[in-house]
């Protein structure tokens, strides 16, 4: 079986996405898979060392890291079959400069996310925004419900954001490396069952 290729991408390429590449490439491992994962930042440059803490975390949970900042270009977005972001702000950053890659871009958290109601309301929340930008388009606007409902389905959607641990403790790097290592191993049961149209 051909392996996915997965992009993690935060911000600068030295704490979460660092993070993430390495806890995903030890769990690919473990089980057996043949994905390959790279990680890289949308405001970084090419070089910069991985946070101390962050490097921390990972040997806590026997995972070594090695390699330095990487930022996101136009080959290693074509590269990928499959980028999760660690934000909703990374994601909207990544499709203003790359809006062909779209369809395989998501935030981490909200692709693993496996509620039934959560997913519903994300589809419908979707279908409004795109009502709504078609309407923009046209000069006109939603209706009072339309945009109450909005309104609503936002509030009850859940933050499907990484919590930044840059510039804090050891303990908050430490969080949020778990954080991410939940929502990786969700992942690796979702990829095993989803099938990946392979370039």
């Amino acid at each position: 079986m051909h392996g996915v290729r997965i992009l993690l991408v935060c911000t600068g390429n030295t704490c979460r996405s660092p993070m993430a590449e390495a806890l995903l490439r030890n769990l690919v491992q473990e089980t057996g898979q043949a994905h390959e994962v790279r990680s890289a930042g949308v405001s970084t440059v090419d070089g910069l060392p991985v946070s101390e803490y962050a490097v921390a975390a990972l040997r806590e949970m026997e995972i070594e890291h090695c390699g330095a900042s990487r930022a996101i270009n136009a080959e290693t977005v074509a590269w990928a079959d499959l980028i999760l972001t660690m934000t909703a702000g990374h994601k909207r950053s990544l499709l203003e400069r790359y809006p062909q890659v779209v369809d395989k871009s998501h935030t981490l958290k909200e692709y693993v996310e496996d509620d039934a109601e959560v997913l519903g309301h994300i589809a419908e929340l979707e279908g409004l925004y795109t009502d709504l930008h078609m309407k923009q388009a046209l000069g006109g606007q939603l209706s009072d419900s339309e945009r109450a409902r909005l309104l609503q389905l936002e509030r009850s959607i859940p933050s499907f954001d990484v919590a930044d641990p840059f510039g804090g403790s050891r303990e908050q790097y430490r969080m949020t490396a778990k954080q991410i290592k939940d929502a990786l191993d969700k992942l690796v049961r979702k990829i095993r069952s989803t099938s990946f149209d392979q370039k």
